[in-house]
């Protein structure tokens, strides 16, 4: 999962894609980057770390341009190294261009395969690339029939920003997976990943930029394309989105985060037959369920654990080992709160099972007589393949147990998840989210290389 940016103005804006940025440092936290348009040429910086580590003042001051774009960063496609690092600035046709992703792509090795025949030499490993080389290859002077050409070869989920010399371009795939938000402020154009990243810098969001859409910002102009004008496609917007990625305050195809997540934990609550004394959320994004659920079972909720704020997400950190040491320092029981107490320990989801496992043994080693885990979302049995870190079914603690083995494994006293009817329910909107890393059911197959050499 990462974060894109993308501001085209008559003023300098590094600063504000600095700041935008910097509110979306939660969908990665490994590298960032910043390119900028300035007399024609783009200047870039990027670098492993986070937003705040890697821009100082010093260097805003160098990238000045009225037109730009970033990237925050955490590896799915590609190893967690410099050569990855986005944006990835390249040139064809005497044209340079700039380029950020968030998403997957299924085809990308076959289009790296193709691409290397051709005499193509890769820099890095990401799926980013790949994009960039198919794109520069039928590049011809006109982005929008580039585009249209690219986005039948490349299949998956991508959202993308793009920058050339005096032209910037916003791209979501046909199927909607990753989240992409049209903003202005005054006579700017803003894209973003998330409404927070418009709204920082003072932007008014205006709507999402629909599945398959090409916008085209110009001479302070903006047109809109599309893919192809035949092209019929149910909107797939990523689910899990809504249940972790997001920030609550983010609004994504129509669907409140935070309501979303209410209403999750009011469902849940539904039937539970449980004695418990409070609800204790899982920081941060555990906290709107736990709400949601104390609103319905009338149980008071209590923070029962508390988190340091200086320590990013475990389940993006791109190792085992890491995630492990980071559940440890990110989180702490209140021991005046939980000892003696029944406990509904609401988080958001499960993915691999070791950092509810972390939890749990610390509540009951802080006094907690008995924890009952209630997740707002359904168990994860598959791998996702658009850009979610699960790539390997057999790190999916609930591919390989059913709830009861789950809860042996966690230590937890008794366990409930959300059914998908009762997710679904939460959104308002029953048909228009990707869900397979619940049920299996993947919008786009991975493609194989005879239809690949079909294009």
């Amino acid at each position: 999962m990462c974060g894109i940016v993308g501001i085209y103005s008559n003023k300098d804006i590094s600063k504000e894609l600095y700041y935008s940025l910097y509110s979306m440092q939660h969908r990665g936290q490994e590298s960032c980057g910043i390119a900028v348009v300035d007399n024609e040429k783009i200047n870039y910086k990027k670098d492993m770390g986070l937003v705040s580590d890697v821009f100082k003042e010093k260097d805003l001051a160098e990238l000045k341009g009225n037109m730009g774009i970033g990237h925050v960063r955490y590896s799915t496609a590609g190893g967690s190294y410099m050569a990855n690092c986005q944006p990835l600035v390249g040139s064809c046709r005497k044209r340079k261009l700039a380029l950020a992703h968030n998403g997957n792509l299924v085809n990308a090795n076959y289009l790296r395969d193709m691409l290397e025949e051709d005499g193509y030499m890769f820099q890095a490993n990401s799926d980013t690339e790949v994009i960039l080389y198919i794109l520069a290859r039928y590049y011809k002077g006109d982005i929008v029939e580039s585009l249209k050409i690219t986005m039948d070869y490349i299949k998956g989920a991508y959202s993308l920003v793009i920058m050339g010399e005096d032209e910037l371009v916003a791209v979501r795939d046909p199927q909607g997976f990753r989240p992409l938000i049209l903003g202005k402020k005054d006579e700017k154009f803003i894209f973003a990943s998330e409404d927070c990243a418009i709204d920082i810098i003072g932007g008014e969001v205006i709507r999402d930029v629909e599945p398959g859409e090409i916008i085209v910002i110009k001479n302070g102009e903006m047109k809109s394309y599309f893919y192809s004008e035949n092209y019929k496609t149910v909107k797939r917007s990523c689910i899990f989105e809504h249940i972790y990625f997001a920030r609550n305050d983010a609004t994504i195809d129509n669907v409140n985060v935070y309501n979303f997540r209410i209403k999750c934990g009011e469902i849940l609550a539904k039937d539970d037959k449980v004695k418990a004394d409070i609800v204790v959320p899982v920081p941060d994004s555990g906290w709107a369920g736990a709400i949601g659920y104390s609103n319905a079972s009338g149980l008071p909720v209590s923070e029962g654990l508390v988190k340091n704020r200086y320590v990013g997400r475990t389940f993006i950190k791109p190792t085992q080992e890491e995630r492990e040491i980071g559940v440890k320092i990110k989180l702490n029981p209140l021991s005046s709160v939980v000892k003696g107490k029944s406990l509904i320990l609401v988080d958001d989801s499960v993915v691999r099972g070791t950092t509810s496992k972390a939890i749990v043994k610390s509540l009951k080693d802080a006094g907690a007589s008995e924890i009952h885990l209630r997740i707002t979302s359904p168990p994860v049995k598959y791998s996702c393949y658009y850009g979610i870190d699960t790539p390997n079914r057999s790190k999916l603690i609930a591919s390989q147990n059913d709830v009861e083995g789950i809860k042996e494994y966690i230590g937890c006293d008794s366990l409930e998840f959300l059914e998908i009817e009762g997710m679904l329910e939460a959104t308002g909107q029953k048909s228009k989210f990707c869900k397979a890393c619940f049920d299996g059911d993947y919008p786009v197959k991975k493609i194989d290389r005879e239809e690949l050499l079909s294009c």
